[in-house]
């Protein structure tokens, strides 16, 4: 059985922004329209509304979206979900991401209260540069997200998908302001290792940035769903069925080891993969899973309340190196 654990509140970066180990991301709140309405399903606010309760009463205190899912869509889920769950704006932690896309840093500030307008009276708590792609050099992007902390519009800063080098400049860039770049949220999971291989984590730790963590579960694979009933992906669009099958093989020693290490806890696999995303690495990354259903969010925030031994996590480490 498993041992419940007090939870600790780690701060992002050199903020004073504590946020649960585990959030929510939002991202799924964004189908039925568009890009995502070919990705997710549209969910029924009344519903999404649940799966923001479930995470809020399993110790999620954070919630992550952007203005790419579905232009105001989730965001506006969001701020009718925590409202419907009646908590106030300084109760929760918000993180939302500046979409670049063919588009300068003179666009920061011309977007800005729509972002805000969106989430209807809730903080932007911490703001990022979704993608490395916009027609600006990091130095100016940065500097048009410290005017909008200088300006009360957000709390603080990040980026989101930036190597190395590109984040150290980021870094520099705020810092000519007085202020800490607190993230830079990357893919990582058991099946995604990069950031430990390319120097972004090592970086991280150097400048004391928080790792956000996306697609910890492998877009599903590390529950072992996917293993147990390989049909299952039949039901997937064809480009992502053919990305999944391709990992099926690949990542059966780790979702073994997954499914070994849960029936000693008494918890699902896909909670050990959350918890190993949350302490292998110490305070330095935390995680964003997303949830289509109230039970997910359930599971998701319940992975904080254990913690893998290091023999575990060792084990784990040892099936997923050929990840890194």
């Amino acid at each position: 059985m498993t041992t419940e654990i007090s939870l600790q509140k780690p701060t992002l970066g050199g903020t004073q922004i504590e946020v649960s180990p585990i959030g929510l991301g939002v991202m799924e709140f964004s189908g039925g329209r568009g890009l995502f309405g070919m990705m997710f399903p549209e969910i029924p606010q009344e519903q999404k509304s649940a799966i923001i309760k479930a995470a809020l009463d399993g110790g999620v205190n954070w919630f992550d979206t952007a203005e790419m899912y579905g232009f105001g869509r989730s965001e506006r889920s969001l701020a009718r979900g925590l409202e419907a769950a009646g908590r106030a704006d300084e109760e929760v932690v918000i993180a939302n991401k500046w979409l670049p896309l063919l588009r300068t840093a003179g666009n920061i500030p011309r977007s800005i209260d729509k972002r805000m307008e969106a989430l209807n009276g809730y903080t932007i708590d911490l703001y990022m540069v979704h993608q490395p792609w916009s027609f600006s050099s990091p130095e100016d992007e940065m500097d048009a997200m410290a005017d909008l902390v200088e300006a009360g519009k957000i709390r603080s800063v990040g980026v989101s998908n930036f190597d190395a080098a590109r984040m150290a400049r980021a870094h520099a860039a705020l810092s000519k302001r007085g202020l800490p770049l607190a993230a830079n949220q990357m893919q990582y999971s058991l099946l995604q290792r990069k950031i430990e291989s390319n120097g972004v984590l090592d970086l991280a730790r150097q400048l004391d940035i928080t790792i956000i963590a996306y697609t910890p579960l492998g877009s599903g694979i590390l529950t072992g769903k996917y293993h147990r009933n390989p049909s299952l992906l039949d039901q997937k669009p064809t480009w992502v069925r053919r990305s999944l099958s391709d990992k099926l093989e690949p990542s059966r020693p780790v979702v073994e080891a997954l499914e070994q290490i849960a029936a000693q806890h008494a918890v699902t696999p896909a909670q050990v993969a959350l918890n190993w995303v949350i302490n292998f690495q110490g305070d330095t990354v935390v995680t964003i899973p997303g949830a289509t259903r109230v039970e997910q969010a359930e599971q998701n925030a319940g992975a904080m309340h254990f913690k893998l031994s290091e023999d575990e996590m060792a084990v784990l480490d040892e099936r997923s190196r050929r990840f890194l």
